[in-house]
């Protein structure tokens, strides 16, 4: 146990000082938004492409490991949608962002640097894989949905096209597509060049979680809704058992099994709170407030189910 609360105690510990940092005003919260932006347009696409650039491109893109993490995410996102339309009696939009909060993982700023801890050697091509999972399929998706419920003419197909338009021009499919093309060509990068690449992504995990923390400091819980207590346990609990449900079914499917460090690798990147800009795209829907306290709720608690998961991974997967 204690193997695990060393993983988990430092990443909470970076969170607080964040946290402590935004409560006491040695940093204003306005200043978050900022180092927020650094790893989004920065830091997280410079580790994104060291990660995927310095790999064999056939390591990089994992069929079995693609298709394994988003049928489990399908299958949780399918179940919370339509849990909340029917048991909750939720409209569409709210049941869209309550399926978002269950399947979209904070696999940048609390995930990889939990892997950077457990699972080092396959830490960046995990984050590279759920980058690819998470902005190219379940987050347009699910925002087409809750535009779909939001009213307008043709929202699904003009809220597809908008997303997508978006993605070209997001920093980290942008890392995401330059780290691929150079490990598909086998270009080896300059030195000079790789260098500041390699110090822009050594700081995208200590500062992630600082972000996380001060980010929570401005958050009210006042006025807690018990709407939010599925979406905490899609997200912490529900995600990665179907995901370690479609590692392990995968044979079954005709498709290559996992090794046992990608397979561990999948369960702990569900198993994390949902994604920090989880508010940020449910505020336009008039969402941000469950979204927020939700977020914030799934964070606190994770520190007891991420270290429940890590006890069994390292138990029974590695």
């Amino acid at each position: 146990m204690l193997d695990i609360l060393s993983i988990t105690v430092p990443i909470f510990i970076m969170i607080a000082i964040g946290y402590a940092a935004v409560h006491w005003r040695v940093f204003a919260p306005e200043a978050m938004r900022i180092l927020g932006n650094y790893v989004v347009v920065l830091a997280l696409p410079a580790l994104l492409f060291k990660a995927i650039s310095e790999r064999p491109i056939s390591e990089v893109v994992n069929w079995s490991y693609i298709a394994a993490y988003l049928c489990g995410s399908l299958v949780v996102l399918t179940a919370g949608y339509f849990y909340a339309r029917r048991i909750q009696k939720a409209e569409t939009t709210a049941a869209a962002f309550s399926a978002m909060g269950m399947v979209c993982s904070n696999t940048g700023f609390i995930g990889y640097p939990i892997l950077l801890l457990t699972l080092p050697s396959i830490a960046g091509v995990g984050l590279a894989l759920n980058m690819m999972v998470e902005n190219i399929v379940l987050i347009p998706l699910l925002l087409a949905i809750a535009e779909a419920g939001h009213g307008g003419p043709s929202p699904m197909g003009k809220m597809l096209a908008r997303t997508f338009r978006g993605l070209a021009r997001n920093p980290i499919i942008i890392g995401l597509v330059a780290g691929l093309a150079a490990s598909f060509s086998g270009v080896n990068i300059p030195a000079p060049l790789m260098k500041p690449i390699d110090m822009l992504a050594a700081s995208s995990a200590a500062v992630s979680l600082l972000v996380i923390g001060g980010t929570l400091a401005s958050v009210s819980v006042r006025g807690l809704s018990g709407e939010i207590a599925p979406t905490v346990a899609g997200k912490l609990v529900f995600h990665p058992l179907a995901v370690f449900a479609a590692t392990a079914a995968l044979p079954l499917a005709g498709l290559a099994p996992l090794s046992a460090e990608m397979q561990a690798a999948a369960v702990i990147l569900a198993a994390v709170p949902m994604m920090g800009i989880y508010p940020i795209l449910a505020q336009r829907f008039g969402r941000e407030r469950s979204s927020v306290v939700a977020m914030l709720m799934a964070t606190v608690l994770s520190f007891f189910t991420l270290s429940a998961v890590l006890w069994v991974v390292n138990a029974h997967i590695l």
